[in-house]
């Protein structure tokens, strides 16, 4: 079973939906059957490298809300972050581009280390306020994990991999992805958004007894996604 997973690391729901997933996937009996490839997506990518003022102040502006809108919207964030262990940290958020920091999960992906890139990544956004665009920032996270900070600098310093990062956000819109996260399985079934733990268990179950049959999961819950626009329930 191939699971292709599109998100973005400054997707406040993409982080809580792989973890959902994870959880779920964990508690599979066929889980050393499924192979997970992340997909490259970019909420904003028009976000600055620098974020100025606070992430309140950003958010505001880019969805046109007032600043108290937007330090509601990230209670509603930080509290569903809590519900799978996760803690979002609004105040030291910077809202940057994640261009760069999709391009080093790539190159990570041919060392077969993009899973650890990916969930380093997300902490460091969410929870400990990294500046994702920022190349050293960027180089130290990748030898946290265990890859080379010289060889992830130089990447940084030329254009490697910015074909296969824009190759896979064309990809998402061209198989009608709105917002993440979004996981296609085998290339049939698509589940949208941060389902719940159970959710993903019975979709993984269904699929895997029923994956040559006709079916649909359109009978899925509304869930947490987020969109180019904003996040919601």
């Amino acid at each position: 079973m191939k699971i292709e997973l599109w998100s973005d690391f400054a997707c406040p729901f993409c982080y809580i939906g792989k973890k959902r997933f994870e959880k779920a996937l964990s508690n599979f009996k066929h889980k050393d059957e499924v192979e997970v490839v992340y997909k490259a997506y970019q909420l904003n990518p028009n976000a600055p490298k620098a974020m100025k003022g606070t992430a309140y102040e950003s958010f505001a502006s880019s969805h046109k809300m007032s600043v108290d809108q937007a330090k509601q919207r990230f209670n509603m964030f930080t509290e569903n972050a809590k519900t799978v262990g996760l803690v979002y940290n609004y105040d030291i958020i910077q809202m940057t581009n994640t261009f760069d920091a999709h391009r080093v999960a790539k190159w990570a992906n041919t060392l077969g280390k993009e899973a650890l890139v990916t969930d380093r990544f997300m902490h460091a956004y969410f929870s400990e306020g990294k500046n994702l665009a920022d190349i050293e920032t960027l180089v130290l996270l990748s030898k946290e994990v265990g890859l080379d900070a010289e060889e992830a600098r130089k990447v940084l310093n030329s254009i490697q991999f910015d074909s296969v990062v824009k190759d896979q956000m064309n990809e998402s819109r061209q198989i009608g992805v709105q917002g993440v996260p979004f996981f296609v399985i085998n290339r049939k079934y698509g589940i949208s958004g941060a389902q719940q733990e159970d959710y993903f268990f019975g979709a993984l179950q269904q699929i895997w007894d029923e994956e040559h049959r006709p079916m649909s999961l359109g009978d899925q819950e509304e869930a947490e996604y987020c969109t180019d626009e904003s996040c919601s329930i």
